[in-house]
């Protein structure tokens, strides 16, 4: 299947197609310098396959995990460019999740000012939802996403095969970002989730994940007021992930808990259950006072105001704010994720 993402001049193709990698050399212009950049939690023969399809390949491979969004990866890829003698001709090319999305696609933002990039994601989380929409960041002291730009890919290739070599718990972390894209503007793929069997309509589930961020997307480029509703569950699901220190949870983990206290009973209640149904965790060992701390740093908050998603029904969201006291003391009243209020 091929979707096509709108935005003018910047549009893209989206290909999902099982088997895909096999034929990168097909769907990819690769004719150039081409960096190749994966990292170790990847199937190797991922990213050689693709560097067999170009006509100068440089691969480089960096540590698993959020560490790689970092300053210093960033730097190591764009010497790796100026030392292969990249042009504003030539392009790099993202083979893994959404770190190596994030960080590739950044370094290809600044690289000359802008080169190509394509991006072909290997976890579910990224075929879902990262690897499309142009956001690129990395990390710094410890909190998340905060340097980065809007730049937009080329072409994004999914290959739903490559799924096959991923752990259950990678799974689970990438079927929470479809909870939410489900939980805010699709009732009826979040009821498909809820009745069907989960690996069994994992193609549906990709395709209805993308078919949403595209449109959010095409509406709303930059996050200036739609794309926002992406961020369900991600205003404390960052503070969880950056009070573990980036490491210990995973991100969609983290967005799966995120989302219980931004909802009302009702669709709490069905969060919930669909959550546990994907192996996903809905209570945690957080220090919530840590948490908001760690909130009070995130991109969503406008000087002393919270923007955050609630949703009041599946399938129907809320675009809200609140200052950053209001919403601390309201998190706190109505904790519905730590152990220690069960």
């Amino acid at each position: 299947m091929k979707l096509t993402l709108d935005l003018g001049r910047k549009s893209y193709d989206i290909i999902v197609s099982r088997g895909a990698l096999g034929e990168i050399g097909k769907l990819l212009p690769l004719e150039r310098r081409v960096l190749v950049v994966t990292d170790e939690g990847v199937p190797a023969e991922y990213a050689q396959t693709v560097a067999n399809a170009c006509a100068c390949p440089t691969v480089v491979t960096v540590p698993q995990g959020e560490g790689s969004k970092s300053i210093g990866t960033f730097e190591k890829l764009l010497s790796k460019m100026l030392e292969g003698g990249f042009t504003r001709t030539d392009a790099v090319v993202a083979v893994g999740g959404g770190v190596v999305g994030d960080l590739s696609g950044f370094a290809a933002s600044c690289f000359m000012r802008g080169i190509d990039f394509y991006n072909i994601p290997t976890t579910l989380l990224s075929q879902v939802d990262s690897s499309i929409g142009g956001k690129t960041a990395v990390n710094l002291n410890g909190v998340k996403n905060c340097v980065g730009a809007f730049y937009q890919p080329k072409r994004v290739v999914i290959d739903p095969d490559v799924l096959s070599t991923l752990p259950p718990r990678q799974i689970s972390n990438g079927l929470a970002e479809a909870i939410k894209m489900a939980a805010t503007c699709d009732a009826e793929l979040f009821e498909l989730m809820e009745n069907e069997s989960l690996e069994k309509i994992i193609d549906d589930i990709i395709i209805g994940s993308l078919k949403i961020k595209k449109y959010v997307v095409e509406q709303d480029e930059t996050e200036k007021g739609l794309r926002r509703v992406l961020n369900f569950g991600h205003t404390l699901g960052h503070g969880i992930e950056s009070s573990f220190g980036l490491a210990e949870m995973y991100h969609g983990e983290c967005v799966a808990l995120g989302m219980l206290p931004m909802c009302s009973d009702e669709a709490r209640v069905r969060i919930k259950t669909l959550l546990e149904k994907a192996a996903l965790p809905t209570e945690c060992d957080a220090d919530m006072s840590i948490v908001l701390r760690e909130v009070a740093h995130d991109k969503k908050v406008d000087g002393s105001t919270v923007n955050y998603v609630f949703v009041p029904k599946i399938g129907s969201f809320e675009l809200k704010a609140m200052p950053l006291d209001e919403f601390e003391r309201e998190i706190l009243t109505r904790n519905t994720i730590s152990k220690e209020n069960k």
